[in-house]
Order: structure tokens, then C-alpha cells, then sequence
């Protein structure tokens, strides 16, 4: 897959893991209508892979990503509206399936995320950053906002504190974001990948059938009381996960005390 694109680069290393990693250093990672459509390929390309386990979002350089590309959000104010409509569904779409990829997803951050680029930290199913890294939504102050990615955002740190944020359009620090739940770990520069290897270590002892299923259950989940709706489709769902043949191997290999076969090495 690397060969096909300009704007990333895709590999998948061994254990399954598929690191997509975006490639225009010298922007800053900033997207375009290019980066933007390899992304939804790389992602729709990847999710149908059954030899992938896991994926990782990584970024060149110094900076993770600094959102929307200047000259391409220059040529958005000078289009039509229904240009703009049709520019901003395929951002969307974008989003949408890396949020909705069936295998666990890891951002890895360093540097500055803005404006979009938070939102593809906030589309993976978790994040881990740097110490030094850095989160703004600034669109308040071009006079625009964070429309398309703030699904997401409510998502990962609950609709108040997307919306503070946004109205603010401050940027904020890397305790700050683990505060608020945008990412999961803030760990020192030089700690970061060993903190990815981490979590892709938990990640590979977990069955991959379960961990899709979880992945879908959740996001059919909203917040509030628990209703019938929501007590039928948790019965109905841990129904079918018993019935799997990861779960036949995963009680088999307990009482066997051996590792499960997805993650014998």
C-alpha cells in the first residue's frame, strides 16, 4: 500500500499492526482534498484487511498535524456553498471510517494538533502524546468552527467541555488534554513509542472478535438512564459473543492455563 500515495505512508509490521503515517512534514501534516482522500483509502483498504490487527495514526516531523491546510481552506471561502457542502461531506466520510474501522485504533501524538487534526485524535478508539504536545481549536477566531469533527469531540470529552473549548479557542497542554479525556496517556517525548508498544502489547492479548464487537456495542451507546432499548441490545450482544469461537478459545485456553491463540507468539 505504500507505494500508492503521496501523502502517507502505510505499512503493516508484523503482529498485524498497520501504522499509517502522514507525510507532509513540511506543512506541519496540514490536510488537503489529496490527504484527505488517501486517508479514506488507506482506512477503507486496511479495515478489509484480515491479516490487520490494530492501527496506529502517526504523523513526520515535528507536529502530529496542524488541521485544515491553509491554501486549501483559502480556496473553500472562494467556493460555493455547495462546493464547500460536497469538500466538507468527504471530510466527514473520512472521519467516519477511521471512527468506525472494526480493528482497535491508537493516534500517536507529538507536537501540535489543531483545529482538524484533533479531530482524527478523537476519531481513534485511543490516544497517547508527548509531554510537549499541544491541542487547539482556533476556529472561532477565523470565524468558522469545528463543525465536521465535533461529533467526535463530544465523543471524547462530553458536549460541555467541547463546547467551552470551542467558544474558547484556546489551545491547551498535554496534563490538560489527559484531563479532559482527549487523550489516554501524556508521556515524555523520549517515551512515547515505548508507551505505543504498550498499549499494543495489552491490545494483542485481547480477542480480536471481542474487540470488534466492543468497538460496535459502544457505539451504539449514549449516554443517560438505561432503558429497555439498551438492556436488550447488551443482552443480545454478550448472547452472540458467547456463542463465537473466540470465546470457545478463550474459555478453553483459561482452564488450560495457556495463552489464547491470538496471542501466543
Amino acid at each position: 500500500m505504500t507505494n500508492q500515495f503521496s501523502t502517507l505512508q502505510v505499512a503493516v509490521r508484523s503482529g498485524g499492526v498497520a501504522w499509517v503515517e502522514m507525510a507532509r512534514p513540511a506543512v506541519f501534516n496540514a490536510f488537503d482534498e489529496q490527504m484527505i482522500g488517501e486517508l479514506d483509502a488507506a482506512f477503507a483498504a486496511l479495515a478489509a484487511n484480515r491479516e490487520v490487527r490494530l492501527v496506529v495514526l502517526s504523523a513526520q516531523g515535528k507536529h502530529f498535524s496542524a488541521g485544515a491546510d491553509l491554501q486549501w481552506m483559502q480556496r473553500a471561502s472562494q467556493a460555493s456553498e455547495a462546493d464547500n457542502l460536497a469538500d466538507a461531506r468527504r471530510f466527514a466520510a473520512m472521519l467516519a471510517r477511521l471512527a468506525q474501522m472494526p480493528q482497535p485504533t491508537i493516534a500517536r501524538v507529538q507536537g501540535a494538533a489543531l483545529g482538524g487534526g484533533v479531530g482524527l485524535v478523537c476519531a481513534c478508539d485511543m490516544a497517547i502524546a508527548s509531554e510537549d504536545a499541544r491541542f487547539a481549536l482556533s476556529e472561532a477566531r477565523l470565524g468558522i468552527l469545528p463543525a465536521v469533527i465535533g461529533p467526535y469531540l463530544v465523543n471524547a470529552v462530553g458536549p460541555r467541555q467541547a463546547k467551552a473549548w470551542s467558544l474558547l479557542a484556546e489551545g491547551i497542554d498535554a496534563q490538560r488534554a489527559l484531563a479532559i479525556g482527549l487523550v489516554h496517556q501524556a508521556v515524555r517525548a523520549d517515551e512515547l513509542d515505548a508507551a505505543v508498544d504498550s498499549a499494543l502489547e495489552a491490545l494483542h492479548k485481547g480477542s480480536p472478535q471481542a474487540q470488534h464487537a466492543i468497538k460496535h456495542f459502544f457505539g451504539q451507546l449514549s449516554g443517560g438512564p438505561v432503558g429497555e432499548e439498551a438492556r436488550e441490545l447488551s443482552a443480545q450482544t454478550i448472547a452472540r459473543a458467547r456463542t463465537t469461537s473466540d470465546a470457545r478459545e478463550g474459555f478453553a485456553a483459561f482452564l488450560e492455563k495457556r495463552p489464547p491463540r491470538w496471542a501466543a507468539p
